[in-house]
């Protein structure tokens, strides 16, 4: 009886195994997909002190990029405070931004993305 049970659990934990490896395997496989992507993915969102986090991303390498992005942060009067970039196998940028003196209120984190956006499309990469 005790042995059956020894028999059982031992299947179980042998089943629960696989399903993990059959998981981790399905992740890795959707994380790679994720990181090839062509498209960069662009977010904003308004930080409480009066700035924006600004965060770019594509699966594949785009030089250039960097400078028609901050173009286009110049060309909104966004003024970047700090940023990590990394061109190499993808393009990652992060971004704080702020206005400048007393036109905090009136850029709009949706024109923001907006921008970038079309910096992107117009970027001739």
């Amino acid at each position: 009886n005790r042995s059956s049970i020894i028999v059982d659990a031992s299947n179980y934990i042998q089943q629960l195994k696989q399903k993990i490896e059959k998981l981790n395997h399905d992740i890795q496989s959707a994380d790679h997909h994720h990181h090839r992507q062509q498209l960069p993915v662009v977010t904003v969102e308004t930080l409480e002190k009066k700035g924006f986090l600004i965060n770019i991303f594509s699966g594949k390498n785009c030089p250039g990029l960097l400078v028609s992005v901050l173009e286009a942060f110049e060309d909104l009067g966004l003024n970047v405070v700090e940023a990590r970039a990394s061109c190499s196998d993808s393009f990652r940028l992060q971004a704080v931004g702020s206005g400048e003196e007393g036109e905090q209120q009136t850029i709009d984190p949706q024109v923001i993305k907006q921008a970038v956006l079309q910096a992107i499309n117009d970027w001739d990469g």
